[in-house]
């Protein structure tokens, strides 16, 4: 079998979860026997050969609709259908922040779409979209596909809720390498949840310093208190103001490490004894799951998809308040890590299992069609 993956343009030159996402179920896939190529929506593509598109980021449905035109191939989508809305209306600034609250979640992301092309100078991939807009152009996509697979069925009732649609549906839930995130060994108390070879004080966040991310918020909570807080990732190439106000504001007990590899990373969530990811917005939050089956004790939004994953093994926050998202901190540090939602996430959530979950979606599909 032979599958096109087709993404962003700045797929690989502003990494994001998606990046990982992308790239692992590949790489797991081609283990299975699949050809999966991953190319850039901005790309000439010769879609000959491929039996099947797999398409991501439905919410940049510019970057999708040329594509289903001119290849006249069966194809899935993997949604990925984070909601900017809040963030947009209640945190972003200035004039761009005043036009915002005006608008609907799909304005929103028409008007972001048409500034990436003005401002970013990014390539309008499917100059139909100027004239169908956000809501029309997605509708169009989901209509059209042969299978939707979201990471949750929060994701899924969410998407069926704004924009109808009733294509079939397979959960493909986010995933981690587990030969990266390894319990080998049983090294740093992993095994037992112990926190004798932990550092007690240490809380660390892993993630692209953005508005979304709500690192601010976070800095707030932790400034000057006992805990000592990295945060681990670079800035996205819109957000230098945001991250450097991060940096301004971080007392002595915060500091920042730019992104860094997985092994690496590995090292960083094997010492500490919190995560914490407060976004205005997560659908599942792939460092959360790293952190899990690293043995660290989560704080994590209570907005959006992540409790499907998380049930009550974490500890929630609201993002717009420092004083809930350190309450939740206190409550985490202080308790031991439960072994259980490490079970969960080597049962249920690594990328060998979400590629043997999306080529039966692929099989069924060219079943279907045969």
């Amino acid at each position: 079998m032979k599958v096109l993956f087709i993404s962003r343009a700045t797929l690989f030159t502003v990494r994001g979860g998606d990046t990982s996402q992308i790239v692992n179920t590949a790489l797991y896939l081609e283990k299975l026997g699949v050809q999966a190529d991953v190319r850039l929506c901005d790309e000439t593509i010769d879609y000959r050969g491929y039996d099947l598109i797999h398409f991501f980021n439905v919410i940049r449905p510019a970057d999708i609709l040329k594509h289903i035109e001119r290849s006249g191939k069966p194809y899935v989508i993997t949604p990925i259908f984070v909601d900017y809305s809040e963030y947009d209306r209640t945190i972003r600034k200035g004039m761009t922040g005043f036009v915002l609250r005006w608008l609907s979640p799909d304005g929103l992301e028409y008007v972001k779409a048409i500034a990436r092309l003005l401002v970013n100078g990014e390539k309008l991939v499917s100059p139909s979209y100027l004239w169908l807009g956000q809501r029309r152009s997605i509708r169009k996509i989901l209509s059209r596909a042969e299978m939707i697979l979201p990471n949750s069925n929060s994701e899924l009732s969410r998407l069926r809720a704004r924009y109808n649609g009733n294509a079939p549906a397979r959960i493909i839930p986010n995933a981690i390498d587990p030969s990266v995130f390894t319990i080998d060994g049983d090294t740093a108390g992993r095994g037992t949840g112990k926190k004798e070879s932990r550092e007690g004080d240490l809380v660390i966040s892993v993630g692209r310093i953005e508005g979304l991310k709500n690192q601010l918020n976070l800095v707030r909570a932790l400034n000057g208190t006992r805990y000592r807080l990295i945060l681990i990732g670079s800035p996205a190439p819109n957000h230098k103001a945001y991250y450097e106000e991060c940096r301004k504001i971080a007392e002595a007990n915060i500091s920042f490490v730019d992104h860094i590899e997985q092994k690496e990373l590995a090292g960083y969530y094997s010492r500490a004894n919190v995560h914490v990811l407060p976004s205005w917005f997560e659908t599942t939050g792939l460092s959360s799951l790293e952190a899990a089956a690293m043995g660290c004790n989560l704080v994590i939004t209570d907005k959006g998809d992540a409790r499907e994953y998380f049930e009550d093994y974490a500890w929630y926050c609201d993002p717009a308040s420092p004083a809930s998202i350190f309450e939740a901190v206190e409550k985490a540090a202080a308790c031991e890590f439960r072994e259980a939602l490490r079970e969960k996430v080597f049962a249920q959530y690594t990328w060998p299992h979400t590629a043997e979950r999306t080529l039966g979606a692929y099989q069924e599909i060219i079943n279907r069609s045969n």
